[in-house]
């Protein structure tokens, strides 16, 4: 279905010790509540995975439309030189990045990034983003951005993940046994509410 516009507004997240730290842009409702949206890039798509990778890190992916615009990394500025302590499975091209002081896991990336300055809260700082010149949303493009959602700051107007599953915004996806097409309300065997 589709919902009325709403604003484009920023949620603060981090990791638990405060070391990750980041600001993403989300419009919620999303425009598009649906198990396939028309694009990849028409609305946010909240999910929840079974494959053994998101099960076993308890991954609740928020993906954004247009992640150099709607992400920015404001603490640490190197994550995938240092700054994160990294994970890769299956294929090797995503970077499960996490704390490595606290060991939560705030997003996974894949694609080229660049440091620019952005305005946060009125200052203007550096920020660690995705690259804006050829992003082309996508693992197929290799350009993956997913925000794990339990890391966005509990408690800022207009967030909720209880409504989130009350209101029924979660797509479901069958990435496990690749047999189920993204579904809405139920996970997949293997997979979490």
């Amino acid at each position: 279905s589709t919902t009325p516009s709403s604003p484009r507004r920023p949620f603060h997240g981090s990791c638990h010790c405060g070391r990750t730290r980041y600001v993403t842009y989300l419009t919620l409702p999303p425009t598009h509540i649906t198990a396939t949206p028309p694009s990849i890039t028409s609305t946010v798509r909240i999910r929840k995975c079974n494959c053994s990778t998101c099960h076993k890190m308890s991954l609740f992916h928020v993906r954004v439309p247009n992640s150099p615009e709607d992400f920015v990394l404001l603490s640490p500025l190197n994550p995938l030189d240092g700054g994160l302590s990294d994970y890769t499975c299956f294929d090797g091209n995503i970077h499960w990045l996490f704390c490595g002081k606290c060991g939560v896991r705030c997003f996974s990336f894949e694609g080229e990034a660049e440091i620019r300055e952005v305005e946060i809260d009125g200052k203007i700082q550096q920020a660690w983003a995705p690259k804006r010149e050829g992003w082309s949303e996508g693992t197929k493009n290799g350009c993956y951005l997913s925000i794990n959602a339990i890391t966005i700051e509990p408690g800022q107007e207009g967030f909720d993940l209880k409504e989130w599953h009350e209101k029924e915004w979660i797509s479901y996806l069958d990435i496990k046994d690749e047999t189920g097409k993204p579904r809405m309300g139920v996970p997949y065997p293997g997979g979490m509410y």
